[in-house]
């Protein structure tokens, strides 16, 4: 009997990403077998989605990196922030980039060899992500470039967060 580990999914999920944004419309870069890349149009502002497949994990990692980068001077504000907003998602969670010091969204999605409908459970993961950082923009931005105080930032936002 195989284990799960040697059973192989019939394409590479970065095929899937690559379909979904085809369908789209929507340039991308594939930078390698097992990554891809994709910028897409935001309220605010652009954001990046980028691919990630561990096939050893079996795992796709998907990082939303929102465009606000910043100087800021304390960066205990930052960590603040995301401990406050990441105590109320239920998927995902929000990170900072401290090399582009920008904030992101972070998910993974673990695949089950022979999993049907791997496109539309995609699909819904990245609507989940691009929702999340539109959702939290204004927020991450007021802290980030205009030195407003995290619970400050959040008071407008509490309603969707609870």
């Amino acid at each position: 009997m195989l284990q799960a580990s040697q059973i192989r999914l019939p394409e590479n999920p970065i095929d899937a990403v690559e379909n979904i944004f085809n369908r789209q419309s929507l340039a991308f870069e594939r930078r390698n077998v097992n990554e891809i890349v994709v910028e897409v149009e935001g309220k605010w502002n652009n954001m990046l989605l980028f691919f990630a497949w561990e096939e050893h994990l079996r795992c796709l990692h998907i990082s939303c990196l929102m465009n606000i980068n910043t100087e800021i001077a304390d960066r205990g504000k930052i960590f603040e922030l995301l401990a406050l907003v990441n105590e109320n998602l239920w998927l995902g969670h929000f990170s900072y980039w401290s090399e582009h010091r920008m904030p992101l969204f972070k998910h993974s999605v673990i695949i089950r060899a022979g999993e049907t409908d791997f496109e539309g459970k995609l699909d819904q993961v990245i609507g989940i992500a691009v929702n999340e950082c539109e959702h939290m923009y204004p927020v991450f931005n007021a802290v980030l470039t205009q030195n407003i105080s995290p619970e400050q930032a959040l008071f407008p936002a509490k309603t969707f967060l609870q």
